[in-house]
């Protein structure tokens, strides 16, 4: 139940992290929720690593936030450099 959740979560971290980068969007729902959850794995373990906040505290759903939209700015500029759609 837990990974089922953690995926909703990907999916909304990642389609708010979409919305707020500009830029043709490729890639479906799937590619956002990949996003949003890699985004959210990566700033949930830097967030603790650097003592930002603890587990269950909204400074994680910014912090996920965070990590998602740097993420779909990434995946831009590597379909941009492929000679992709974006």
């Amino acid at each position: 139940m837990h990974l089922l959740l953690f995926l909703v979560f990907g999916l909304i971290v990642g389609a708010l992290a979409r919305m707020v980068v500009p830029g043709k969007e490729p890639g479906g729902w799937v590619i956002s929720m990949a996003l949003g959850v890699a985004g959210a794995l990566i700033a949930g373990v830097a967030g603790h690593a650097l003592g930002f906040y603890q587990e269950g505290e909204p400074a994680g759903f910014f912090m996920s936030f965070v990590g998602a939209v740097i993420l779909v700015g990434l995946y831009h500029a590597v379909i941009r450099r492929r000679g992709g759609r974006a």
